[in-house]
């Protein structure tokens, strides 16, 4: 088994090695080229969509590079072509002395391993008719023989997308991988292209280039991998945004976004051919990413695949929005059992109307019931409750970083609450240090602690007689719930970090997609310890508030 981890880990290096080679010098193409090779290596065929003049025929060219001795043929169509520049002239003699049409295919597109077609739907039908066995089939029918096509990969090129009704459909849905290829954006790439230049073909290493026996080998081992349960289920999750994001752009054309069963079909393998020269023996849910360029079927489309596409892989490819779910779900049982919380214990003052000609609210509260304290050599201090944890109410030096609850003098408390707040001495849990602590009333009279963010936290009133606690134990056990689902996960969240790293790097995907899912995963770890903190939290202030009240 390491043996074979040590095989497909050189190999995944090998094709690596390879892409770059072949992308060299060949500015704001290294995506391009390395999905048309990603698709030379899985028998599918490339379109490239741009406008003339960026490369796109030096691209094929480069292509042919990546296989050991190859032929190569490039024809650029019109309207005028006949199938005899393509697929090779009638041999004459063939047909003079057996009566046979046969066609002279050697140094034509049926003897060719790489092909490039430029402008290919001005095409005629005899010849797109013929292209359509060659791609789907990889055969040619030469007079009544059918010839087996070498041809590794087919890449496709124009300025425009075939029009609706052409009947260009059925060979446009069987060219798999589609890709827009823009002119040079980069002002230093731009300068390079001018100054530098770039070379018609490539330096390949010796050992690098794609032997035939090499790839027939590969192609064994590709049909051999399977498409596991848990990555269908993301694909079909991919599918049904898909649609749905189709339904909600274009409400009134059903078809504007339609892929086949055929496309999908191919998809699989070429998401297989990923994972394989990647390295691995099985998809991985960063391979789903390249369906990027094969889903789309016209500019408007394109928009909407590359927004489901980032939607997919930020939110839903290694499960973050279900982790984003479970993290939410025990911040709401929180902040229930924080308002539940509140709304028990929380000092609700009454309101009445002071006497004399200027009228004004004056705030109280019944007193007379709490029970007194000596702190130090000092008596008559009432304590006061936070229903919060972790506050700091005091800036100074010394001071509890955690303030359970403070001594106040009780006739201080009543002329604050007269005033309706402000500064007031006292005392933070044990600490004997007298500091300044700021009171408020908020909106709805209820008397609350100032934290050093100016945060406001409710006060309860320990009073005389006993409180009743006994609520606490279903609080309790809903905390110790939510612990052990927030527990649940940071396993899961752990092994999808695991998955996502075991597809990295990866050799076919911009690199700048699995930077924001890092980010993203990043993101959840970190909402993830914070809200593991706080539930930590929850569960020791209420395992203790009985004592609080003591």
């Amino acid at each position: 088994m390491s043996s074979n981890f040590s095989q497909q880990a050189l190999l995944s290096e090998r094709i690596n090695h390879l892409a770059s080679a072949l992308a060299e010098g060949v500015y704001e193409r290294e995506h391009t080229i390395k999905i048309c090779l990603l698709a030379a290596l899985a028998g599918e065929s490339v379109f490239l969509l741009g406008p003339p003049g960026i490369a796109k025929s030096l691209i094929a060219k480069r292509l042919i590079q990546a296989f050991d001795h190859s032929s190569y043929f490039e024809y650029l169509m019109t309207r005028f072509s006949t199938p005899e520049e393509v697929f090779g002239p009638l041999s004459i003699q063939e047909l003079k002395d057996n009566g046979r049409y046969l066609r002279l295919t050697q140094g034509y597109l049926p003897t060719a391993q790489v092909v490039f077609l430029d402008e290919i739907w001005k095409a005629g039908p005899a010849i797109l008719n013929t292209l359509l066995t060659v791609v789907n089939e990889k055969t040619f029918k030469n007079g009544s023989d059918i010839e087996k096509v070498p041809m590794r990969l087919l890449v496709s090129a124009s300025n425009e997308l075939p029009d609706a009704d052409s009947g260009l459909e059925a060979l446009y849905d069987r060219i798999l991988v589609r890709v827009y290829v823009n002119r040079i954006q980069d002002k230093r790439n731009f300068k390079s292209m001018l100054t530098v230049g770039t070379p018609q073909e490539a330096h390949i290493p010796d050992g690098l280039a794609i032997t035939d026996e090499e790839y027939h080998a590969w192609q064994i081992q590709l049909d051999k991998l399977e498409l596991d349960n848990d990555v269908f289920e993301k694909l079909y999750q991919l599918k049904m945004l898909l649609e749905q994001a189709a339904r909600k752009r274009f409400p009134s054309d059903p078809e504007a976004m339609y892929v086949s069963d055929r496309r999908w079909k191919k998809a699989v393998k070429l998401l297989k051919a990923s994972a394989f020269f990647n390295g691995r023996d099985a998809i991985n849910p960063l391979d789903l990413l390249l369906l990027q360029d094969c889903l789309w079927n016209s500019p408007e489309s394109y928009a909407v695949v590359n927004d489901v596409i980032r939607e997919f892989a930020l939110r839903y490819a290694f499960d973050q929005q279900q982790v984003e779910n479970q993290i939410e779900i025990a911040q709401d049982t929180l902040r229930d059992i924080q308002g539940s919380l509140e709304e028990r214990f929380a000092m609700t003052l009454s309101q009445e109307t002071s006497a004399g000609l200027i009228k004004k609210k004056v705030s109280h509260y019944d007193l007379s019931g709490a029970k007194t304290f000596q702190v130090g050599n000092q008596f008559g201090f009432v304590k006061l409750v936070l229903l919060q944890d972790n506050v700091t109410v005091s800036e100074m030096e010394n001071m509890d970083k955690n303030c359970r609850w403070i001594y106040v003098a009780v006739h201080e408390l009543e002329k604050l609450i007269r005033d309706g707040g402000g500064e007031v001495f006292g005392y933070t849990n044990e600490n004997a240090k007298l500091c300044a602590l700021n009171l408020d009333v908020d909106s709805e009279s209820r008397l609350v602690i100032k934290d050093i963010a100016n945060r406001s936290v409710f006060l309860c009133l320990v009073t005389e007689h006993k409180q009743d606690l006994s609520f606490l134990e279903r609080w309790c056990d809903l905390v110790a719930q939510t612990k052990t689902e927030l527990d649940q996960a940071v396993l899961h969240l752990r092994q999808l970090h695991r998955q996502f790293h075991d597809a990295l790097p990866h050799n076919f995907i911009d690199p700048d997609m699995p930077v924001a899912m890092e980010n993203t995963l990043q993101q959840l770890q970190q909402q993830l310890d914070t809200t593991m903190e706080k539930c930590a939290g929850y569960e020791q202030r209420l395992s203790h508030l009985s004592q609080y009240f003591m």
